[in-house]
């Protein structure tokens, strides 16, 4: 999953031969809303079998480009190439059987119950003379049973915690059983221990499925942690790919988030950590010892 080719000194990466296959691929890729570029002349390359994330301040083209991927958005130049084949030349249904693709915010209609939602995923595969079977219900069990929403199938939307709801979402583009999925801010409106949950669940269904996973994500230390490759962008140019160990620097955070941090790596896993330093931030005491603690012994030994 690397650029083919240098660009500007923001999109500069050096220039590998892979061995790995590459399914998805953006050459030259260049996308605009009402006239204004916003995705500059992008080349990359999304490595089959790999959890990639894209990480990036607000507005720099993550969620546009994951949209180009899907082809939600047709490119101003260059193209998306999809097995070889531009993505926007592809009839719809065809391109919905490959790519499974969950947006930001996704809305449903009031109402809805959960096995209602995911067998919205099963529609591309219906067609006038091939309706709901046996294959397609199939389908809509191991993807609920895969993302732990079986208990909940009867259950309407507006009942489940934020986590839940966004299992439920994640089951549908399973229903797809597509090799290629494309999630945008997956855990966006979370608390920690959802966005832990959702994360954790991208990752088994990658590992069992061998499925390609590109998402975007905003909390860097979460992006380093679950994905094999990074892709930083800013201001619409590729800035760094690579492992999260290569990706995330204290020099890249500082020139493309603007972020002053420091950056350790996890004792366990060696993932990154981000730690952010404000401008307030200064060393504080260690807190005194008191002696009366320091002399009593360890909770649960016999006195």
């Amino acid at each position: 999953m690397s650029p083919r080719k240098r660009q500007d000194p923001m999109d500069a990466v050096p220039d590998a031969a892979r061995a790995a296959r590459v399914r998805l691929r953006a050459e030259g890729l260049t996308l605009a809303y009402d006239g204004t570029p916003v995705v500059h002349a992008l080349d990359l390359d999304i490595e089959d079998g790999t959890v990639t994330a894209i990480i990036g301040p607000n507005g720099c083209g993550k969620s546009t480009l994951l949209r180009a991927f899907g082809r939600l958005l047709k490119p101003a130049g260059g193209q998306v190439l999809l097995d070889g084949r531009p993505v926007h030349r592809l009839p719809t249904r065809e391109v919905a059987g490959l790519v499974g693709m969950l947006p930001q915010s996704p809305v449903a209609p009031e109402g809805l119950c959960v096995a209602d939602l995911v067998a919205r995923g099963r529609h591309p595969h219906q067609t006038w003379y091939r309706r709901w079977s046996r294959e397609d219900e199939a389908a809509v069990e191991r993807a609920l049973r895969a993302t732990g929403t079986l208990d909940l199938a009867e259950r309407t939307l507006d009942e489940l915690s934020g986590g839940q709801r966004q299992r439920a979402w994640i089951a549908m583009a399973l229903a797809q059983e597509t090799e290629l999925l494309l999630l945008d801010e997956p855990t966006n409106h979370l608390d920690l221990a959802h966005q832990m949950e959702v994360l954790d669940l991208v990752l088994d269904l990658h590992r069992d499925t061998g499925r390609t996973v590109v998402l975007v994500l905003h909390d860097l230390s979460l992006a380093a942690r679950y994905a094999d490759r990074l892709v930083a962008m800013k201001d619409g140019r590729i800035a760094a790919c690579g492992t999260p160990a290569e990706v995330l620097t204290e020099k890249l955070l500082r020139e493309v988030f603007g972020l002053r941090a420091v950056v350790r790596h996890e004792e366990r896993t060696g993932a990154p950590l981000v730690i952010p330093l404000s401008r307030h931030e200064a060393p504080r005491p260690a807190p005194a010892r008191d002696a009366a603690t320091d002399a009593a012994p360890p909770l649960g030994d016999p006195v």
